[in-house]
């Protein structure tokens, strides 16, 4: 009888002194606690990559086309150096022209949008142009240099923790 009333104690543990209903609810937590993690971050980054008219830009890309060509026809080349947040750019054409008192120069980071940046470059004389960072870049960057009349662009790609000068040439398709 002894054993029996033994058996009948350890029966009448309550619930939660149990290990297995507190393992068996760690799980569920964790998932619930991990989707919490999930919204906030998602909220947080709300400047997604996608755009909301992806259909209307990609028909205006065949309408910039023909500044890349133009730049083409015109023997275009820039060659852009920067030191600390100043840059100076140096712009080359197979034949002399005159050259625009000032150009843009668009900073387009690959994966945040609130980062780019679009810098006045204003000329020196003999085709040497400087400007300003906004903010300090580094990583890769999408790079675009065109005239104030929008005729044509040049465009690259720049590594900006690299000291070598990025040279951006016309893309003749």
């Amino acid at each position: 009888m002894r054993m029996n009333s033994m058996t009948l104690q350890v029966q009448n543990k309550p619930w939660y002194k149990e290990p297995w209903p507190w393992l068996l609810m760690a799980g569920p937590g964790l998932v619930i606690v991990a989707a919490i993690i999930t919204i906030v971050l998602a909220v947080k980054s709300a400047d997604g990559l996608v755009s909301d008219d992806y259909y209307k830009e990609g028909l205006g890309i065949n309408q910039r086309l023909h500044r890349d060509q133009q730049a083409a026809a015109l023997g275009l080349q820039a060659d852009l150096m920067r030191a600390d947040n100043k840059l100076r750019l140096l712009l080359s054409a197979d034949q002399a022209r005159f050259y625009p008192e000032a150009l843009t120069l668009h900073l387009t980071h690959p994966t945040i949008d609130g980062r780019d940046q679009h810098i006045e470059m204003k000329s020196e004389g003999a085709g040497f142009y400087n400007g300003v960072l906004a903010a300090d870049v580094a990583g890769r960057w999408h790079v675009s240099l065109e005239d104030p009349a929008g005729q044509w662009r040049l465009q690259g790609d720049w590594r900006a923790d690299l000291d070598e000068p990025l040279r951006l040439r016309a893309r003749a398709e």
